[in-house]
């Protein structure tokens, strides 16, 4: 790139140079991704540890049966969807560093109070109000990415964002192993009750913590000078990533939600995300599927389910990487990833050696994981034209709709097709055909109506 092109910027007569945009990007990052990465990581452990918790004697204490406590995740993700797009809503209007933080801090109290329950319909009204307080927080993550970063920066931030996530798991299932085998009976509370305990009070922290580190957005975060300020929403301007500015107009929320919704570029990437979270739904069995190929023992599930997660960590950051190199080709690299992935799928259908099943298993996992990052960004960068506004719809859109696939995707695997579980991985495999196709689709979409003026 021209130098001339890092010292103007024509719309307002802004100059900066090449070093200081370096160095605010650097402050952005040193702010935003390790406060980000904590919160989500606490996130999605607070969302997945019901899964930890079933193997570790609430199943048998609260006498689910395998309906059950399928209901106990679908009605999660229902108030979970529902909730995304207004939240978005609420967000782009007021402080993340307020906002974020204190759902967190909602439903980090309400997983504590999950430890208390004694019946079934305990843990189901709990689970609908945790979902309720949740469903702001992904949304409004992408929204903050996509809003400060430009369209070639983000796939690798969007890499570190999952890997919280995909970290939670390995976490989780450490913390699982931990605390289910070492607290076990202590002051008279079973080991499954203690893991709510310790994750929802871990929870609380990091989010009175991240009041004081999480920035707003570029046009009014107080983190950030007058100068470095301006320079985030010109660089974003210049690269084609619309941004609103101090003292703006705000676009009516009914309008925002018709453009987001009317838009072709929100459905394809909706019908995309669904069938990757849906595949990915295989993680709240995790336990359950490793238990179930001949892992017996309880804890050795749970530790058994860690070398999943880190190899799909280290696959993740990788591909992230490269993909901010070819930001063009982010479509066909998502593709690639879930043949990938269907082919293992498919090959568990067939293999029923306990070991071989557990090595594809761990490899399938890696190409999904992959696969949700780059489609984050994919999607980010492609929104970056929208207003504001109608970016926080469209964004919330996709991740909540892409949710709904974790409805039907609670019922894939029930305790009475193991240890085979050929239904759940046959509806995967059909669901990750579908991707490849729609992926390859968004890739050709996306370079004739975008061009390449933004890579």
């Amino acid at each position: 790139m021209e130098m001339s092109k890092h010292l103007e910027f024509v719309s307002s007569g802004l100059t900066w140079t090449e070093e200081e945009e370096k160095k605010l990007v650097r402050k952005i990052d040193s702010y935003l991704l390790p406060t980000m990465w904590l919160m989500y990581l606490l996130s999605y452990m607070d969302r997945t540890n019901i899964g930890n918790a079933k193997i570790a004697g609430m199943q048998t204490d609260l006498g689910l049966s395998s309906n059950e406590y399928s209901v106990a995740l679908v009605v999660f993700f229902v108030t979970y969807v529902v909730f995304e797009a207004p939240s978005n809503m609420l967000l782009i209007r007021i402080k993340p560093s307020i906002y974020l933080p204190s759902i967190m801090i909602a439903w980090g109290s309400l997983t504590c109070v999950m430890a208390a329950i004694h019946h079934y319909h305990h843990l189901v009204v709990l689970r609908i109000f945790v979902g309720v307080f949740e469903a702001g927080f992904a949304p409004g993550m992408l929204l903050l990415l996509s809003s400060w970063y430009k369209r070639e920066e983000q796939s690798k931030r969007f890499s570190v964002y999952i890997s919280a996530a995909i970290l939670s798991g390995a976490f989780g299932g450490l913390l699982a192993g931990a605390i289910t085998g070492g607290l076990e009976g202590a002051h008279g509370i079973r080991g499954w009750r203690w893991l709510f305990i310790v994750e929802g009070v871990a929870t609380i922290g990091v989010a009175v913590v991240a009041m004081f580190f999480l920035p707003d957005f570029p046009a009014n975060s107080k983190r950030f000078t007058d100068r470095e300020r301006a320079i985030a929403v010109a660089r974003l301007q210049e690269g084609g990533v619309a941004t609103a500015e101090a003292g703006e107009e705000r676009m009516g929320k009914g309008k925002s939600f018709m453009l987001a919704i009317k838009d072709w570029r929100t459905i394809g990437f909706v019908l995309g995300y669904m069938v990757i979270v849906g595949s990915s739904t295989l993680s709240y069995f995790y336990p359950t599927l490793v238990n179930g190929l001949g892992y017996t023992s309880t804890v050795q599930a749970q530790y058994m389910t860690v070398p999943i997660y880190a190899v799909a960590f280290v696959c993740t950051l990788i591909t992230g990487f490269f993909a901010d190199r070819v930001p063009q080709h982010r479509g066909l690299i998502i593709s690639g990833w879930l043949t990938f992935s269907l082919v293992t799928s498919i090959l568990v259908c067939t293999i029923y050696n306990f070991t071989a099943r557990y090595a594809l298993l761990v490899m399938m996992a890696a190409g999904l994981w992959a696969s949700n990052a780059i489609s984050l960004s994919f999607t980010g960068a492609t929104f970056g034209s929208m207003q504001p506004e109608v970016r926080a719809v469209a964004l919330a859109l996709v991740n909540a709709l892409g949710n709904l696939a974790q409805i039907y995707g609670a019922y894939l695997f029930p305790s009475d097709d193991k240890p085979k579980y050929l239904m759940g991985f046959g509806v995967i495999s059909g669901m990750l055909c579908f991707g490849v196709v729609v992926y390859i689709v968004m890739h050709v979409l996306v370079r004739r109506s975008d061009g390449l003026k933004w890579i």
